[in-house]
């Protein structure tokens, strides 16, 4: 009977188990053949007295290790600024998804509730646009104009309608970047909207017409009267409503470099977008109406708030490229000549709760003295909306006066 001898069994400390040999970086072992290389070589030279043939052969392989080293750290540099270039990509693709969604989301809150949409009206095809405006009423033409603003629209005559259209033919319109009429990707300018007034007028309406206007609007309706008097075509407008004129300072800046760099940006797809909702929402709206529009703030009602921004984010934000033109000054213009030559009759409306508004009057009155101003008390930039018996009251003394 054999007997099976097994082989010794060698034990070994845990210690001793748990080694391994360790991985050495490639930059090493170069680094340490570089060096035997060095050491024979010196070795071989040295004895055989060619000082000459080791250091030139000394520096051929020093650059040509260096080369391989610096590669090595150039393609390892290469491979981090691609992955970061991709997860910067990648942030970029997600924060631009994001913000698109959620301009998105605030166009479609806006305009849920479809107040605008749900009234009637008529479009002029206008060579920049088409252009909504509204007609009721019988009797003398009188063009309804709203302040220039892209939260701005026609809704701001809503609480006059009804008693201008028994004495007049009442047209109102939603200038161009404004309301349901269309809003271009292009430069608003104060003499673009004297185009659009005096076409309105001419092929729309027809015949010689009144006209009430409000806030920065009436820059351009000025204009319109110098414009369209040097054509010798005086039989398009008849009587002047001016409604709290903008301060003639503000009409006589000018676009700048910084406005420019402002503009830019609005301009961009998404960004401006973006940045244009946020001057935009609803919160800013609101705070408009308590702080610039309305006096009495228990007469704000919730449905003039909605229509002003449901008018903002008509077209999917595009209000953008009027907003970027005012706030870049393309829609002013110095009216001080223009004004002084007007000689029909003008009335300009002012709130005396509104800022500056008694030297704002003075400064008109002194470029023109035929005109005619007068005071409403209780009320602030938007009048027609707060208080509109007392402004269908100036209106209708003003235009039946011979």
């Amino acid at each position: 009977m054999s007997v099976l001898k097994h082989p010794p069994v060698i034990k070994t400390s845990p210690s001793e188990a748990s080694i391994s040999p360790a991985k050495v970086p490639p930059e090493i072992l170069r680094l340490a053949m570089f060096v035997i290389y060095l050491l024979s070589l010196f070795y071989t030279n040295f004895l055989q007295k060619k000082r000459r043939i080791f250091f030139f052969k000394f520096e051929l392989y020093k650059n040509r290790i260096s080369s391989i080293i610096n590669l090595d750290n150039k393609t390892r540099g290469s491979l981090y600024m691609k992955k970061n270039i991709k997860h910067f990509l990648f942030l970029a693709a997600a924060a631009g998804t994001g913000i698109h969604l959620m301009n998105r989301t605030v166009n479609r809150t806006a305009c849920m509730k479809e107040i605008l949409s749900s009234h009637p009206g008529h479009y002029y095809d206008w060579k920049h646009g088409r252009i909504y405006y509204t007609k009721t009423g019988s009797g003398a033409p009188l063009l309804l104009i709203h302040d220039l603003h892209p939260a701005s629209s026609s809704y701001e005559w809503s609480r006059m309608m009804k008693k201008l259209e028994k004495t007049n033919t009442v047209y109102t319109i939603d200038l161009l970047g404004c309301g349901r009429s269309d809003k271009p990707n292009i430069t608003y300018t104060n003499y673009l909207y004297v185009q659009l007034i005096s076409d309105f007028i001419q092929q729309v309406i027809g015949s010689k017409t009144n006209i009430a206007v409000t806030g920065l609007s009436s820059s351009f309706l000025i204009m319109a009267f110098t414009v369209m008097a040097c054509n010798m075509e005086k039989n398009l407008f008849k009587k002047i409503i001016l409604i709290n004129p903008e301060e003639m300072s503000v009409l006589n800046r000018t676009p700048d470099k910084k406005k420019n760099v402002a503009k830019f940006l609005l301009d961009l797809p998404v960004i401006g977008t973006f940045l244009y909702n946020t001057t935009v929402h609803e919160l800013k709206i609101n705070r408009m109406f308590r702080e610039k529009y309305y006096y009495k703030k228990q007469l704000i009602s919730t449905k003039a708030q909605d229509v002003y921004f449901e008018a903002a984010h008509l077209g999917e934000g595009a209000g953008r490229y009027l907003y970027a033109s005012i706030i870049s000054d393309y829609t002013n213009i110095s009216i001080t000549h223009a004004l002084k030559n007007i000689e029909n009759k003008i009335c300009i409306i002012g709130s005396r709760e509104r800022p500056h508004s008694v030297e704002i009057l003075d400064e008109y009155t002194e470029c023109n003295h035929n005109i005619e101003t007068a005071y409403l008390s209780n009320s602030k930039y938007l009048p027609q909306l707060e208080t509109p018996d007392k402004v269908n009251e100036i209106l209708q003394v003003f235009l039946n006066n011979q």
